[in-house]
């Protein structure tokens, strides 16, 4: 019986992994051609009797009403050209970055075929924490400086923030970027509809970025990741008791939802637990929502939260 066993559970993880290779080989036979501009590298060296054509060839980076004396003082600041000193340090060559997009788009082209790949366009901005990333139909634009390891001297900032600023975090900042293109926005402010909202951009990373670790998705330490796994049945259980899942509540979402140091039970746990947690539990239950029901990608990002949720069938770990 034993043997009988053993054979079939064989079987199915032979069968299992010849599709998984299956549908990587379709992924990687996707024909994506990605082409990057480095403004970065373009406005810093560019001699300033060039201005002009400059502005003639990326005019969404020059807003009118700006004489030109603006990017003249920049492009000569000796701040902003030890920023670009910097940023040339870590990424005098893009490639390794452009081939993880290449990939990345072609994953977004296998679930989303009618999805056009966009011009890649590197910039040094203002150190702009809540818009590293600006994916349109047209262009991705990615804020260089934001990407140079979280110790870095430049980086006056909270640790929880920094601890997102290295470049292993571009391409899940790219696809949560791409995902606020593909979620409807968010109408249900109950915290349950901000959980499976949340929940729906970290599983686009499921999809996207399949290589990627669980705290690469979420922006989060292995130690994290671990606490959340570990106190996830505690958490739910908190949530219930309170009646907050289906309550709208404006201040639940800076408690658990919004980047923070630590989320806020108001309780012993709080410096020990990670922020997000909120997010992080709206994950697990689209996770299971995919694993108790089958969906087009497209119709399951469009589902109402309520609906979602208890077709998931969600229980949390013990």
């Amino acid at each position: 019986m034993r043997k009988i066993t053993f054979i079939i559970a064989l079987v199915v993880a032979f069968v299992s992994c010849d599709q998984k290779t299956k549908s990587e080989k379709e992924v990687e036979s996707i024909p994506v051609a990605l082409q990057v501009e480095r403004f970065d590298k373009l406005f810093f060296e560019t001699p300033p009797k060039d201005l002009s054509k400059l502005k003639k060839e990326f005019p969404f980076f020059f807003p009118a009403g700006n004489d030109d004396k603006v990017w003249l003082e920049k492009m000569q600041n000796p701040l902003w050209r030890e920023l670009y000193t910097e940023v040339q340090k870590k990424y005098s060559n893009f490639e390794p970055q452009k081939e993880e997009l290449q990939t990345l788009f072609k994953h977004i082209k296998y679930n989303f075929p009618k999805t056009k790949t966009p011009k890649v366009i590197t910039v040094i901005s203002e150190m702009d924490y809540t818009n590293k990333v600006i994916y349109t139909d047209s262009l991705l634009i990615i804020s260089l400086e934001l990407y140079l390891g979280k110790e870095h001297k430049f980086y006056q900032f909270p640790n929880y923030l920094k601890q997102n600023f290295e470049p292993k975090q571009m391409m899940p900042d790219v696809v949560s970027s791409f995902a606020d293109s593909k979620i409807p926005p968010l109408m249900d402010h109950s915290l349950l509809g901000q959980m499976i909202y949340s929940g729906k951009e970290l599983y686009l990373k499921d999809l996207l970025i399949p290589e990627y670790s669980d705290a690469e998705k979420m922006g989060y330490t292995p130690e994290q990741i671990k606490w959340c796994e570990e106190n996830e049945s505690y958490m739910w259980r908190y949530f219930l008791e309170k009646e907050m899942l289906y309550s709208a509540d404006s201040k639940l979402a800076n408690r658990f939802i919004n980047p923070a140091p630590f989320s806020k039970f108001y309780l012993e746990i709080d410096n020990e637990s990670p922020g997000r947690v909120g997010a992080w539990m709206g994950w697990q239950m689209i996770r299971s929502f995919v694993k108790n029901n089958e969906i087009p990608i497209e119709e399951l990002l469009k589902m109402n939260a309520k609906e979602l949720f208890k077709k998931s069938k969600y229980k949390p770990k013990k």
